[in-house]
């Protein structure tokens, strides 16, 4: 009688589980009432088809710079947290205005040379046909936000040099 028992607690206790474990799935099966459900063969992180650089800029609560060339973003999303990448080009004259316009919780700090042994990021800039500013010298680079405003929870942002008076911006933001 004893051993019965025990049996049936353990049964019981499997289906309490099972249905808890049940509802966290479908607790999960989308990112809330702005996202579409996931269909159920698409593996995460994924990235988005077409993620236009105005609604990544949005997402990030940054202005593009009219005089920007060469924008690209892109929007990966994630287990909990989106990945949001935003790079272009600007004269190097404006990128002190820019930066200034962010507010950054400190300056920038330069690395002049690349990081050593840096771990491959999960939202690479390689996705968009870019160097990881990782990986590039003389890099000024630091923390805009942590906590932002709205969704946003971090934002950051690097400059190098991109050529001949210009300068190219990332900005990484996590969701």
């Amino acid at each position: 009688m004893r051993r019965r028992g025990r049996c049936a607690v353990l049964a019981g206790g499997a289906a309490v589980l099972a249905g808890l474990m049940a509802g966290c799935g479908g607790a999960t099966a989308h990112d809330g009432a702005r996202d579409a459900p996931r269909s159920p063969g698409r593996q995460v992180p994924y990235w988005l088809d077409g993620a236009a650089p105005p609604a990544v800029a949005q997402q990030l609560h940054v202005a593009v710079p009219a005089t920007a060339t060469e924008v690209r973003a892109a929007h990966q999303k994630g287990f909990q947290d989106d990945g949001l990448l935003l790079a272009f080009v600007l004269p190097s004259s404006e990128v002190d205005g820019f930066v200034a316009q962010l507010a950054p919780e400190r300056p920038l700090r330069t690395r002049q040379e690349p990081v050593a042994g840096a771990v491959k990021p999960t939202t690479p800039f390689a996705h968009l046909g870019l160097p990881e500013p990782e990986s590039l010298p003389d890099v000024r680079e630091g923390q805009v936000c942590a906590p932002c405003q709205g969704d946003l929870n971090s934002l950051d942002v690097a400059v190098a040099r991109a050529g001949e008076g210009t300068s190219r911006v990332y900005l990484r933001g996590t969701d």
